[in-house]
C-alpha cells in the first residue's frame, strides 16, 4: 500500500467513524426523548 493510498484509508476510515458517531449520538437523544415523554404521562 503506498503512502497515498494508506492516507485515502485513513481519510475514509475517518469520515465512516465520524457518521457511526453521529448517528450513535441519533439514538441516544432519541431514547432521551422517548424517556422524557414517557415519564410526563
Amino acid at each position: 500500500m503506498t503512502p497515498d493510498e494508506k492516507e485515502e484509508f485513513d481519510r475514509r476510515r475517518r469520515q465512516r467513524n465520524i457518521v457511526v458517531g453521529l448517528i450513535l449520538a441519533g439514538f441516544v437523544v432519541l431514547f432521551y426523548m422517548i424517556t422524557i415523554v414517557q415519564m410526563s404521562d
